[in-house]
C-alpha cells in the first residue's frame, strides 16, 4: 500500500478532524460521505483512504506515543505521518508535512516497545481497567482480536435465493464469496468490495449482516404463523432475517423510539421481499402496554456498550466513557424488566447485545431472573471477538406457562 496522491492524503485529515472533533459524527457514515463525493477515485484509491483512516483510528492512542502529544485539530497531519512511518508505508513528502519532526517519531519506532497496555492495544485507561476486571487474562487476546479489521459476511436472503446461487451471482459481478461452515444463510466476501453497487444487493437477494449476528435470529426458533416483537428493531437487520425464517407468513411488530430507523427498515423491507413486518415507534409506555402478553416470541437486541463489534466501529472507543457504561446497564435492566411482559405464557425471548462484558450480559440475565421467577434461562451462548467474527451475547429466556 502506499499514499501518492495528495488529495486522498487530504481526505484523509478532513475526515479524521471530522470523526475525531465534531460532535455526533462517526467513522462509517464520515468515510461513506468522502467516498461519494469523490466518485472519480478508482477502487485502489478508496481502498487505501479507507484502510489508513480506519487504522489511524483504531490506532490513535499508540499514534499518540509515537507524536509525543495528544492529537489535536492541528496534529493531524502528525498523527497521519505517525502512522504512515510505523505502518511502513510508502508516501510522498507532501507538504503537509513540512516542518514535523520526524525523527522523534523514529526514535520512538526503533525502541519496539510501548510503556503501558492501554497504548499497546489502544484503548482508554479506564476501559483496560474495565476489561481486564471483567475478562481477566483473557482480555488481551480479545483486544488483539478487536484491533483486527473485521470481514465482511452477507446474510442470504432466503425469500429470494440460497447462498449457493448468490455466491454464483456475485462471481457473475466480481465479487468472489464463499460459505462458512455452520452459518445457513452467511456468505463471505474473500476481499472488502463495495457490494451495494452489485444489482444482488439492488435486487434484495442480501444484507450485509455479521455471521455472530446471523445467530440470534436462528436462536429464537420463529415458526411460520407466529407473532414475533422485535423490540429494539433500529434500521432492521434482524428483523428480515426473522422474517425470511417465517417465510414471510405471521406477522412481525418492530419496534424502536427512532422514528427515521424504521423508515430505514420499511424501504429495506421492501427491497428484501419481506411483506410481514409492521412498524411502530416507541412514543410513550401506552405502546408497549398494548402489547402485553401477546407475542409467541421477543427479541430484544437491547442498547449496549457495542465493545464486541470495534472491529467494524473503531471510534466508538474514544465516544464511550464508564459513566456511559454504567448509564447503559441501567437502561438494559429497564428495558428488560418492561419489554419481557410482551411475552405471552409460554412464548420465548432472546435477550442480546453486542457487548462482550459479562456486566452487560449474563449477569444482567441473573439479575432479571431473580426478580423475574415466573421466567426460566434456557440456554445462553457468548461468541468472542478471538473466534474471528463480531462479539456477541444471547440468552433464551422462557415465561413459564
Amino acid at each position: 500500500m502506499e499514499l501518492i496522491h495528495r488529495n486522498l492524503l487530504i481526505g484523509i485529515h478532513d475526515s479524521l478532524q471530522e470523526t475525531f472533533f465534531e460532535d455526533r459524527k462517526y467513522a462509517d457514515k464520515v468515510i461513506e460521505r468522502l467516498l461519494k463525493s469523490h466518485r472519480k477515485w478508482g477502487s485502489e484509491d478508496r481502498k487505501v483512504v479507507s484502510e489508513i483512516f480506519y487504522n489511524i483510528i483504531r490506532w490513535k492512542k499508540r499514534l499518540e506515543y509515537y507524536m509525543g502529544e495528544g492529537v489535536k485539530p492541528n496534529n493531524v497531519y502528525k498523527m497521519i505521518l505517525a502512522y504512515l512511518l510505523w505502518s511502513k508505508t510508502h508516501y510522498k513528502k507532501f507538504e503537509e508535512f513540512d516542518g514535523i519532526k520526524v525523527a522523534d517519531i523514529l526514535t520512538k519506532l526503533k525502541k519496539g516497545t510501548v510503556p503501558t497496555k492501554a497504548i499497546e492495544y489502544s484503548i482508554p485507561d479506564w476501559l483496560a481497567e474495565t476489561l481486564e476486571k471483567e475478562l481477566g487474562k483473557n482480555w488481551e487476546r480479545e483486544m488483539l482480536a478487536l484491533n483486527e479489521q473485521a470481514p465482511t459476511v452477507l446474510r442470504t436472503n432466503s425469500l429470494k435465493t440460497t447462498p449457493r446461487e448468490l455466491i454464483a451471482d456475485l462471481n457473475d459481478e466480481n465479487v468472489e464469496a464463499f460459505t462458512i461452515k455452520n452459518y445457513p444463510d452467511a456468505v463471505q466476501l474473500a476481499e472488502k468490495k463495495n457490494v451495494f453497487l452489485t444489482s444482488a444487493f439492488k435486487d434484495g437477494l442480501f444484507e450485509v449482516q455479521d455471521a455472530s449476528s446471523q445467530k440470534i435470529g436462528q436462536l429464537l426458533d420463529v415458526k411460520e404463523g407466529m407473532r414475533v416483537v422485535d423490540a429494539c428493531a433500529g434500521a432492521g437487520g434482524k428483523t428480515l432475517h426473522l422474517a425470511a425464517l417465517m417465510k414471510n407468513k405471521g406477522q412481525i411488530i418492530a419496534l424502536d423510539i427512532y422514528e427515521w430507523k424504521l423508515a430505514e427498515l420499511k424501504r429495506r423491507a421492501k427491497r428484501a421481499g419481506a411483506h410481514n413486518i409492521e412498524t411502530r415507534t416507541i412514543t410513550d409506555n401506552k405502546v408497549i402496554k398494548r402489547l402485553h402478553e401477546k407475542a409467541d416470541r421477543l427479541l430484544i437486541d437491547a442498547p449496549c456498550s457495542g465493545l464486541g463489534v470495534l472491529k467494524r466501529n473503531p471510534d466508538s472507543k474514544w465516544k464511550i466513557d464508564q459513566a456511559f457504561i454504567d448509564r447503559i446497564k441501567g437502561e438494559q435492566q429497564q428495558i428488560l424488566q418492561d419489554y419481557s411482559k410482551i411475552l405471552k405464557k409460554g412464548g420465548q425471548m432472546i435477550y442480546a447485545t453486542c457487548s462482550i462484558l459479562p456486566s452487560e450480559n449474563n449477569e444482567q440475565v441473573k439479575t432479571f431472573l431473580k426478580n423475574n421467577p415466573d421466567y426460566t434461562l434456557i440456554k445462553d451462548e457468548k461468541i468472542m471477538p478471538s473466534e474471528g467474527y463480531d462479539g456477541f451475547y444471547m440468552a433464551l429466556i422462557k415465561r413459564n406457562g
